[in-house]
């Protein structure tokens, strides 16, 4: 199938379809209508999979990091100004569920999140609340990371090898110090809301 095939075989499937975003979608994404969808790149094919989710205009819409495989420019521009004009068409309908991990370029478009970590619920909060009090802290350390069991009071404590990552509720000032202390050749922090910063080489 070409790419207009596709698309057009995915609508006749559904109740609803928007032809004016299915028009635009193409157009921002530079797909060629014509093109055969079996030489298309993988970030590519993942545009033409999110023209059909959205173009359908579905009450819920499910996304499993399916923006992973994007440029991280075009994803950004898609996550803002997709995503978001099809919450905003008609908010009290419309609900995005998004498993990711770049929970940062979701900000203002998220509500409300659970963060997992190897499937079992660390946190659940509103986000304006997690702005405030959660953070993430990673360190890297010249050698093995110290054992997580120095940072009990830590939300969540990820050690692997030589890197270490930590959730904390509003006790980070305190963590990272204790970090820092330790020595690691680098550390960064990362609230929800801000891109990672280097707070640290050593």
């Amino acid at each position: 199938m070409s790419v207009r095939e596709a698309l057009d075989y995915q609508a006749s499937f559904r109740r609803r379809w928007n032809l004016d975003l299915d028009s635009a979608l193409i157009a921002q994404f530079q797909l060629d209508p014509d093109a055969p969808t079996s030489g298309l790149s993988k970030g590519q094919r993942t545009q033409l999979a999110l023209i059909g989710a959205i173009t359908a205009e579905p009450e819920m819409l499910v996304l499993d990091e399916q923006t992973s495989s994007l440029d991280p420019l075009v994803r950004r521009e898609f996550i803002q100004t997709v995503i978001g004009a099809y919450q905003d068409a008609a908010p009290a309908k419309r609900t995005v569920f998004v498993s990711t991990h770049l929970i940062t370029e979701f900000d203002g478009l998220i509500d409300r999140f659970t963060v997992l970590d190897h499937g079992k619920a660390v946190l659940t909060s509103d986000a304006d609340e997690a702005r405030s009090k959660f953070r993430r802290l990673r360190a890297r350390f010249e050698g093995d990371a110290p054992a997580a069991n120095e940072f009990e009071a830590a939300k969540s404590v990820k050690r692997d090898g030589r890197s270490l990552e930590l959730i904390v509720n509003g006790n980070g000032d305190k963590l990272l110090t204790k970090l820092r202390a330790m020595k690691p050749a680098e550390v960064t922090t990362e609230s929800l809301r801000a891109h990672p910063e280097v707070v640290g080489d050593f």
